[in-house]
């Protein structure tokens, strides 16, 4: 993605949608709604109201609908023959450029306000950095045309499966000779217009649809471990109106309330322990429902990556075949008790993470199929893995061990060391207490850690499975694999182990498998990646 400072002509650039002078004020207003918030407690605090502060939150508002108008006028694109350029900033001008032939994704968003409107946002990725150019407020037809241009004329231009060669200019193969700007100016002439690509020519077989929406997958909503994190901001965001209740101007329920907590602290607890498990269930749902409405896994002719998703926000990202790497079969906790998983695509140019995900809590028979399906190999995610041996497990157990006598040491030294007439911080069971649970819990958690570690190779990938909470397995593919790490610490070297690093330039960079014999490693390293460890091994 460049970046650059003014243009020599302004011949061929265009504005967003008119349409879009309703969406930028409401949002404008929207990102100013806290400080506008501010100056109205301002002036309706104290026994009559401060002048100064309505005026001051008018004016904020009026800035605010200007400065979101303005943003219009200030915005504008086009299109070359070979970039694709985006101007704003008035004080400080700016102009991002995405070369046609290196875009790598394509994704378009709606928000409700945008599908009122009729109108789309796509954000466009060439994978050279996180950045993205942005294009918000073109219709949904020329947004969607303009993915297909894009994708299309990049795969064309490095000879893709459409017969052209790589030097030869996408343009020429339809008879085109600016892109999509070649058209009139005018509301309708924001993007590409939607007689701009002859279906025959965009399409010349049909997509394939890999997995769509399966509302029995609801039943795996609440095990999800995002969904425990909702539930507990829920419920401290209630703990913050707790001493706001009325309970104590209201004589019968002051009563109630000390009978109850005098007499029924088991009920009390049940009671909390039932309300947190529905809030916990209806919110996942909840979330599960609006975040995943309506999703589809597509193929598209050109082999290129699909996935919509969406009931208020819809979400269409597109991913270039050849930028799919791997994927990640996510596995949490509560997932592997009702035979769930989730699935993540690794790839290049979608921005930051360097992954996208495909599928939501699901049956793991059903994230396998797809992943495979991904991969275009069978085998990865249900393929039994090498273990990484005794001294691994070990040196796990040993990490552990110091977890647990740490806690407890911290614990132990104000409750023992410190005299008592000076400082008395914890009871003197403490300490013991702290041991007697944390001990047994780290001992499980260390052997769940040894028992999931593993790796695998296939003929086209390496697989590595890592993760305690968490366990995740993780399919890269070789020809991905740009270098390799071998990494050993003190006690490592003690023990033999090493940390093993495929590097890449696809999802984090990195996959690394964990506490992994030396000789193990070199030989997988070698095995994955031929030729690539030969001067070293030497």
């Amino acid at each position: 993605m460049g970046e650059g400072r003014g243009l020599a002509a302004d011949e061929g650039w265009q504005r967003l949608s008119r349409r879009m002078l309703l969406v930028h004020p409401v949002r404008t207003l929207w990102s100013m709604a806290f400080p506008l918030a501010i100056a109205f407690f301002g002036a309706t605090r104290g026994d009559g109201a401060n002048p100064w502060w309505i005026w001051v939150g008018i004016a904020g508002g009026v800035i605010a609908l200007l400065a979101g108008v303005f943003t219009w006028f200030i915005t504008r694109y086009r299109f070359t023959d070979e970039q694709l350029q985006l101007r704003t900033g008035l004080l400080s001008r700016r102009m991002l450029t995405a070369p046609l032939d290196r875009v790598r994704s394509v994704d378009i968003e709606s928000s409700p306000v945008h599908r009122v409107l009729g109108l789309a946002k796509v954000k466009i990725g060439t994978g050279v950095d996180l950045s993205r150019i942005e294009l918000d407020g073109l219709s949904q037809q020329q947004a969607a045309d303009l993915r297909t241009y894009l994708l299309r004329r990049s795969q064309i231009t490095r000879g893709g499966p459409d017969g052209l060669g790589a030097g030869e200019p996408a343009g020429s193969a339809r008879g085109e000779s600016g892109g999509p700007h070649a058209h009139e100016q005018g509301e309708g002439s924001t993007g590409p217009g939607a007689g701009t690509y002859p279906p025959s020519t965009v399409q010349m077989q049909p997509e394939v649809e890999l997995a769509r929406i399966d509302w029995s997958w609801l039943r795996f909503a609440p095990f999800s471990l995002s969904s425990l994190v909702v539930v507990a901001g829920a419920v401290g965001v209630l703990a913050q109106f707790g001493d706001e209740l009325p309970i104590d101007q209201v004589e019968v329920a002051q009563d109630a309330w000390t009978w109850l907590a005098a007499r029924a602290v088991l009920i009390l607890a049940a009671a909390a322990t039932v309300a947190v498990a529905l809030g916990w269930v209806l919110l996942s749902t909840l979330s599960y429902v609006m975040t995943w409405w309506n999703l589809r896994v597509v193929r598209e002719p050109n082999g290129n990556l699909r996935v919509t998703r969406g009931l208020l926000t819809t979400h269409s990202q597109t991913i270039e075949r050849a930028k799919v790497r791997g994927v990640v079969m996510g596995e949490p906790f509560l997932l592997r008790f009702v035979k769930g998983a989730e699935l993540s695509a690794i790839a290049t140019g979608i921005g930051a993470g360097g992954s996208a995900k495909v599928l939501p809590p699901a049956p793991r028979q059903v994230v396998t199929q797809i992943g495979h399906e991904l991969l275009e190999e069978a085998g990865p995610l249900t393929m039994s893995l090498t273990g990484h041996g005794p001294q691994a497990r070990r040196r796990i157990h040993v990490r552990h061990l110091w977890t647990t006598l740490i806690l407890t040491g911290l614990v132990a030294i104000p409750t023992y060391l410190i005299p008592w007439g000076w400082f008395e911080l914890f009871p003197w069971w403490l300490p013991v207490a702290v041991l007697i649970v944390v001990g047994p819990l780290n001992l499980l958690l260390a052997e769940s850690t040894w028992r999931n570690l593993g790796h695998g190779l296939t003929q086209a990938h390496l697989v590595v499975q890592t993760g305690t909470v968490i366990r995740t397995r993780e399919a890269l593919e070789r020809a991905g694999i740009i270098g390799w790490v071998i990494h050993q610490g003190f006690f490592q070297r003690r023990r033999g182990l090493s940390d093993l690093s495929a590097t890449t330039a696809a999802g984090a960079e990195v996959v690394v498998a964990p506490n992994i014999p030396l000789e193990l490693a070199v030989s997988l390293a070698a095995r994955a990646t031929p030729g690539m460890l030969d001067d070293f091994l030497t």
